[in-house]
């Protein structure tokens, strides 16, 4: 028999949801099983897999030891890199400056260990506010990510309360996000905004090429409406150097609907064009200029000063 004990960080979620966490190793068809015939009880009642945990529920699995063999604790975020940029910290939250070429979370491709999510947990277990060991079923997380090449702000929750309640924000479009970049020409496009902004409203599907999104001026199945609003800040050298305001958080947005109005991002090896990316390359932009350098959440301002990386191309 397994018995757990609900935690803060366990609670206010549904059993179902805590016990696949908890207990990777229970298959699903099992665990509803279970509960059906009573071999899962919270508080020594029957439970069901909606009933929503609170803080000191018992919960008890009449099931087999090896379904809930104890984890092997390697803490392999240890050896994930300790530099980490925090530009705001609190008991429930950081903001953390991603640099470029870091991956946000681990992918299928190789890199698993040094990510930002990988230096978030060293760097809050090595501040002892995280101890695996403790924990049934959270682990800290970030709530939003950008792109490997980009840099800039990401969002980390400290706590599962924390968790649901930025991801409620962002979900609700409570939490601004600004970005710099740099683009080829001078755009004037999309509908006009007050104070010199303009707003572009495009459809973005994924396409059957890898890791690409395309872009469509009108609605078609499959595809989701993507607004960004933008500014030209600067204009130098046939280059425009943009803020932008992401109205919805589409995977490469920016990008791709930049390069679909034909002023693709300066150093974009994946949607600008490729005789155009070379002769960035040639003139030493090896690096995407995006940056997504400001958030501004509740009563919290906060800026990336490194920023100034795309704005030194206007100087």
């Amino acid at each position: 028999m397994k018995k757990f004990v609900i935690t803060e960080n366990d609670a206010n979620q549904r059993l179902d949801k805590f016990l696949r966490k908890a207990a990777p190793e229970l298959p699903s068809a099992l665990l509803y099983k279970s509960l059906r015939n009573k071999n899962i009880k919270r508080n020594r009642k029957r439970a069901d897999g909606n009933d929503r945990l609170q803080v000191g529920d018992i919960i008890e699995c009449w099931l087999p030891d090896e379904l809930f063999a104890p984890p092997e604790y390697q803490y392999d975020f240890l050896q994930a890199r300790a530099e980490l940029a925090v530009l705001y910290e609190d008991d429930r939250m950081l903001l953390l400056n991603k640099p470029a070429g870091l991956l946000a979370h681990p992918d299928d491709e190789g890199e698993y260990v040094d990510t930002l999510l990988g230096r978030l947990r060293r760097y809050l277990y090595e501040k002892g506010e995280y101890h695996p060991a403790r924990e049934n079923s959270f682990a800290p997380a970030l709530c939003n990510r950008i792109d490997r090449n980009t840099q800039g702000i990401v969002i980390a929750a400290k706590t599962a309360e924390a968790l649901r309640d930025l991801n409620e924000k962002i979900k609700r479009r409570k939490v601004q996000k600004f970005y710099l970049c740099a683009v080829h020409g001078v755009p004037t496009q999309g509908k006009k905004q007050k104070n010199g902004w303009r707003q572009l409203t495009h459809w973005l599907a994924k396409s059957p090429e890898k890791s690409l999104v395309r872009v469509y001026d009108h609605p078609i199945a499959g595809a989701k409406e993507s607004k960004l609003n933008y500014r030209v800040l600067q204009e130098k050298n046939g280059l425009s150097l943009l803020e932008i305001e992401l109205l919805t958080g589409r995977t490469h947005q920016i990008r791709a609907q930049l390069s679909h109005i034909n002023h693709a991002l300066v150093g974009d090896g994946k949607y600008a064009p490729r005789a155009q990316y070379h002769e960035d390359t040639a003139n030493g932009y090896k690096q995407q200029c995006l940056c997504s350098w400001r958030l501004v959440l509740d009563d919290l301002d906060v800026r990336v000063p490194e920023a100034a990386f795309i704005k030194e191309l206007f100087n």
